[in-house]
């Protein structure tokens, strides 16, 4: 059987911040890191040999994230609206220069923008270097339909990005 507890430790930064990225609010992802944790240590029996413990984990997240909006769409009450202003860390601004500081900023902007399914397959694979197979595996969709939602995902970021990219003027000698 395998044993799930020793790779929690070395797999708790990882969950956290995909968690952060779905969730966008820092008690919510903490929350979702909880659950996932307690789900997988009750069902570390159903952990298939051969699937990364990190693949399988966020494949319990990304389920109780959906539950949890389902939740949250049939409570009329809780909104899923961002009035919290919680910041998402990008990479240490002070080291960067201005340009570069706001260029990460607008990423992270274009990505949380992207509609859920979009910004997941982004999340996996773009932050977390995850396999397009490993992701089909987490999501439980075809491999073709991650394919076709980052694909999606990248035109999208690419036309904002190239919408707002400056004009150059051709100098004339």
């Amino acid at each position: 059987m395998n044993e799930l507890a020793p790779h929690l430790t070395t797999l708790l930064p990882k969950l956290w911040r995909f968690a952060l990225r779905l969730t966008r609010h820092h008690e919510d992802a903490e929350d979702l890191v909880q659950r996932t944790c307690v789900r997988g240590l009750e069902r570390q029996q159903q952990w298939r040999e051969g699937v990364s413990p990190l693949s399988w984990l966020y494949s319990i997240l990304h389920s109780i994230w959906l539950n949890e909006i389902a939740s949250r769409r049939l409570r009329v009450a809780s909104s899923l609206s961002d009035d919290n202003d919680d910041d998402i860390d990008v990479p240490d601004a002070s080291a960067l220069n201005p340009e570069t500081s706001l260029l990460c900023k607008q990423i992270v902007a274009a990505v949380d923008e992207l509609p859920d399914a979009q910004r997941v397959v982004m999340l996996l694979v773009a932050v977390e270097g995850m396999s397009y197979r490993e992701v089909s595996d987490v999501l439980q969709v075809p491999i073709g339909t991650v394919m076709s939602r980052l694909s999606r995902a990248r035109l999208t970021i690419g036309e904002r990005f190239s919408m707002q990219a400056p004009v150059e003027k051709k100098s004339v000698a």
